[in-house]
Protein backbone atom coordinates (compact mmCIF):
# COMPACT_ATOMS: atom_id res chain seq x y z
CA UNK A 1 0.00 0.00 0.00
CA UNK A 2 1.38 3.42 -0.94
CA UNK A 3 2.26 5.96 1.73
CA UNK A 4 -0.47 8.32 0.51
CA UNK A 5 -3.04 5.55 0.87
CA UNK A 6 -1.79 4.69 4.35
CA UNK A 7 -1.91 8.35 5.38
CA UNK A 8 -5.50 8.59 4.17
CA UNK A 9 -6.49 5.40 5.98
CA UNK A 10 -4.86 6.56 9.21
CA UNK A 11 -6.57 9.95 9.03
CA UNK A 12 -9.97 8.37 8.37
CA UNK A 13 -9.55 6.04 11.31
CA UNK A 14 -8.33 8.83 13.57
CA UNK A 15 -11.48 10.77 12.70
CA UNK A 16 -13.54 7.86 13.97
CA UNK A 17 -11.38 7.31 17.05
CA UNK A 18 -11.37 11.03 17.95
CA UNK A 19 -15.09 10.82 18.71
CA UNK A 20 -14.39 8.58 21.71
CA UNK A 21 -12.09 10.25 24.23
CA UNK A 22 -11.32 6.97 26.03
CA UNK A 23 -10.22 5.20 22.85
CA UNK A 24 -8.27 8.26 21.68
CA UNK A 25 -6.36 8.26 24.97
CA UNK A 26 -5.47 4.57 24.53
CA UNK A 27 -4.30 5.16 20.95
CA UNK A 28 -2.15 8.11 22.04
CA UNK A 29 -0.54 5.99 24.77
CA UNK A 30 0.12 3.17 22.29
CA UNK A 31 1.65 5.56 19.74
CA UNK A 32 3.96 7.07 22.37
CA UNK A 33 5.14 3.56 23.26
CA UNK A 34 5.71 2.65 19.60
CA UNK A 35 7.60 5.89 18.91
CA UNK A 36 9.83 5.27 21.94
CA UNK A 37 10.65 1.73 20.74
CA UNK A 38 11.49 2.98 17.26
CA UNK A 39 13.67 5.79 18.61
CA UNK A 40 15.63 3.27 20.71
CA UNK A 41 16.04 0.70 17.92
CA UNK A 42 19.78 0.36 17.25
CA UNK A 43 19.13 -1.37 13.91
CA UNK A 44 17.53 1.72 12.38
CA UNK A 45 19.90 3.89 10.37
CA UNK A 46 19.88 6.40 7.56
CA UNK A 47 20.74 5.43 3.98
CA UNK A 48 24.06 7.20 4.39
CA UNK A 49 24.89 5.22 7.54
CA UNK A 50 23.84 1.97 5.88
CA UNK A 51 25.99 2.50 2.77
CA UNK A 52 28.93 3.64 4.91
CA UNK A 53 28.71 0.34 6.80
CA UNK A 54 28.52 -1.59 3.51
CA UNK A 55 31.62 0.21 2.21
CA UNK A 56 33.47 -0.51 5.46
CA UNK A 57 32.53 -4.19 5.23
CA UNK A 58 33.69 -4.35 1.60
CA UNK A 59 36.99 -2.77 2.63
CA UNK A 60 37.39 -5.31 5.44
CA UNK A 61 36.74 -8.18 3.02
CA UNK A 62 39.38 -6.86 0.59
CA UNK A 63 41.84 -6.69 3.50
CA UNK A 64 41.09 -10.31 4.39
CA UNK A 65 39.22 -9.49 7.59
CA UNK A 66 36.08 -11.36 6.54
CA UNK A 67 34.90 -14.67 7.97
CA UNK A 68 34.50 -17.66 5.68
CA UNK A 69 32.96 -21.07 6.25
CA UNK A 70 33.53 -24.29 4.36
CA UNK A 71 30.19 -25.78 5.31
CA UNK A 72 26.85 -25.08 6.95
CA UNK A 73 27.85 -26.68 10.26
CA UNK A 74 30.78 -24.29 10.72
CA UNK A 75 28.54 -21.33 10.01
CA UNK A 76 25.89 -22.52 12.46
CA UNK A 77 28.52 -23.14 15.15
CA UNK A 78 29.85 -19.59 14.68
CA UNK A 79 26.34 -18.10 14.77
CA UNK A 80 25.46 -20.08 17.91
CA UNK A 81 28.62 -18.81 19.61
CA UNK A 82 27.56 -15.17 19.20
Amino acid sequence: MATVQLDGEILRNLGIIAEDKNTLSKVAKYLRRMAKQIANDPTLMSKEEFFARVEEAEKDIKEGKGITFTNKSEMNAWLNAL
